[in-house]
């Protein structure tokens, strides 16, 4: 018989307590199966109401629902008291002291953050304080994932895990879907919304054309852009954009908006890009796109819904075919379907075509995929002519010599399966004189401690590294190391769940 979920009185147990939470939390940690790392999270949600599991799933994966508290390490290295002895603290406390801390701004919030923080924390035994630091300060470690705790949501309330996974990617919130889900709600229910931004797809890599399309079978192959992913949605003369990592953006574009809204169609939800351009059309690099100024072009590639008619289950095709209905040539990306995927000709002149207009390669996509939100789907590859990976900057040297006083060498680490990041390789290569100035001012507002000339990170900044390839090696703990490695740029727009793993890394071998 399904597993269902359970009430506070089912349980038997004192619900809601952080003391619950941080024990359960331990030992995930010192599990090494996910089966058993499941079993255990899946264990905590029966043992709590489920209006509590948002709190819950933020301190689990040490995201809080109010995002930047504007604690960092001073602070609470500034608010030190002895712990308490016998553990007291709700999940419900807990988040009320968050929304607070969150909520101070201006002049003497500093004070009053470390004043606040210090009554949390002188009611926190020492195994509830370690935790809420390692929250605050973005460094919980303890091998279960957003991913890990979304199956784990399922097992407890008895559905299967996929319909929980699709529910919290169209929602976009993995608490609210786990809240629903453990009350017993509909979860098949749920759809895209408009005006509700989504998690985009995304797509994993191949090394040529050819290869690509011997995965995808028969193809929409589609230039693919040095930009900002966008997801624009419009209702009426209403225009959200949205980005990779969700965030409401549409006052900085205005041209994305106004392009948006002269379309003749009353509600849609589109997925693109948004490049810069310079007076002659060419396109910008990334950093150049994303700097005040910059005129920023949508080219869109995805239509999900349109006219209130969802899309995302729907093949590419059909998806292509209401994109160019609704959408004219001038902003949609260059695409060409390719029938027969045993002959790449035509999509290699393709690809040829988009590095000679200066863009990054081409991305290959299954004419019959349907739209996974917040999956990096095997029917989208995309096509690159260098070697890049997108890696998590763990630490920073203070240099020496010109650099003297800056920031210069960075530590790289690639995502591991339980949401930790192995070390893989340093660079101080790339690096302008800006670059340096703004590296060495962002890493001290992120440090987490030091040790001497190394400053250590928050895992948060990801950035593009090229590469020359990869080679085994016993310095490092993933048995790999980057060859050759170099800044290219950093990724505002990608969060560090998203960074290459360390599988990918030691495949490059």
């Amino acid at each position: 018989m399904a597993e269902g979920p359970l009430t506070a009185d089912d349980s038997g147990a004192a619900p809601a307590t952080l003391a619950d939470l941080v024990a359960t939390s331990r030992t995930v940690a010192a599990t090494a199966g996910r089966l058993d790392k499941i079993a255990a999270l899946a264990a905590l949600f029966r043992r709590m109401p489920p209006d509590l599991s948002p709190i819950a799933i933020g301190l689990l994966v040490g995201e809080p629902r109010q995002g930047r508290l504007g604690v960092g390490w001073a602070t609470v290295s500034r608010s030190e008291t002895p712990p308490a002895t016998n553990p007291s603290l709700t999940l419900t406390e807990v988040d009320r002291a968050f929304t607070e801390l969150a909520a101070l701004d201006g002049p003497g919030s500093q004070v009053a953050r470390r004043d606040r923080l210090r009554a949390l924390l002188v009611r926190a035994t020492e195994p509830e304080r370690d935790h809420l630091i390692r929250v605050l300060g973005g460094e919980v470690r303890q091998g279960a994932n957003a991913g890990i705790v979304a199956d784990a949501v399922a097992k407890a309330a008895g559905r299967p895990a996929a319909e929980l996974r699709r529910a919290a990617m169209l929602v976009g919130d993995l608490g609210a879907a786990a809240s629903l889900a453990l009350a017993g709600g509909d979860l098949s229910g749920i759809g895209l919304t408009t005006m509700v931004g989504v998690q985009p797809m995304l797509a994993g890599t191949a090394p040529s054309v050819a290869e690509a399309l011997t995965l995808t079978g028969p193809a929409s192959v589609e230039w693919k852009l040095d930009g900002a992913r966008i997801q624009v949605h419009r209702r009426g003369d209403e225009v959200r954009v949205f980005t990779r990592t969700l965030n409401e953006i549409a006052a900085r574009v205005p041209e994305v908006v106004s392009a948006v809204r002269a379309l003749p169609v009353d509600a849609l939800v589109l997925d693109g890009e948004a490049l810069g351009l310079d007076p002659d059309g060419n396109p910008l690099k990334f950093q150049d796109s994303m700097s005040s100024g910059a005129r920023l072009q949508p080219f869109f590639f995805d239509l999900l819904a349109v006219e209130g008619q969802s899309l995302i289950d729907e093949p590419l095709s059909t998806r292509k075919a209401a994109l160019v209905a609704a959408i004219p040539e001038s902003l949609r990306l260059p695409t060409l379907d390719i029938a027969d995927p045993t002959d790449p000709t035509g999509a290699e002149r393709f690809a040829g075509a988009a590095l000679d207009a200066g863009h990054e390669g081409v991305m290959i996509k299954s004419l019959d995929s349907r739209y996974q939100a917040g999956r990096r789907g095997a029917t989208w590859r995309k096509v690159k002519p260098v070697h890049t990976l997108d890696l998590v900057v763990l630490a920073a040297e203070w240099g020496h010599g010109r650099r003297s006083g800056l920031l210069s060498n960075i530590h790289l680490g690639a995502r591991a399966e339980d949401g930790s990041f192995v070390m893989v390789g340093k660079t101080f290569k790339g690096m302008t004189d800006a670059l340096l100035r703004w590296q060495t001012e962002t890493f001290q507002a992120m440090s987490v401690g030091t040790d001497g000339y190394v400053v250590h990170l928050r895992p948060e900044i990801v950035v593009e590294i090229g590469l020359d390839g990869v080679q085994r090696s016993r310095r490092y703990p993933g048995g790999v190391a980057l060859r050759f490695a170099r800044v290219r740029r950093y990724r505002p727009d990608k969060p560090a769940d998203q960074a290459d793993t360390i599988e990918r890394v030691q495949a490059m071998v």
